[in-house]
Order: C-alpha cells, then structure tokens, then sequence
C-alpha cells in the first residue's frame, strides 16, 4: 500500500526562500520532504504548511 504524499510549502525566514516540496506523513505525524537546508545555510527557521 503506498504512502499518502502530501504538498507542502516550506518559506525560509532569514532569506525568503521559498519551497514547494511533497512529502508523506510519519507515525508520529511529522511530514517527511527530505528538505535538510535552505540556500543561505539556514536549517532551522522556516515557515510550513500544507498546501492541498
């Protein structure tokens, strides 16, 4: 059975950076993307949401 993905938009907060990436959901319900960092180096402070 194949995993539900999920759109979601990731928006850096010190850039501006703006992301739409798919991503499926966790047991724990975390959304997974594979996203790691932005292009400024930042990996910790971003905006996200679900998109539908």
């Amino acid at each position: 059975m194949p995993k539900d993905r999920i759109k979601v938009h990731i928006r850096c907060r010190l850039c501006g950076e703006s992301y739409i990436l798919r991503g499926t959901r966790n047991v724990k319900g975390h959304i997974d993307t594979g996203f790691k960092r932005c292009l400024c180096d930042n990996e910790r402070d971003f905006e996200i949401e679900t998109l539908n």
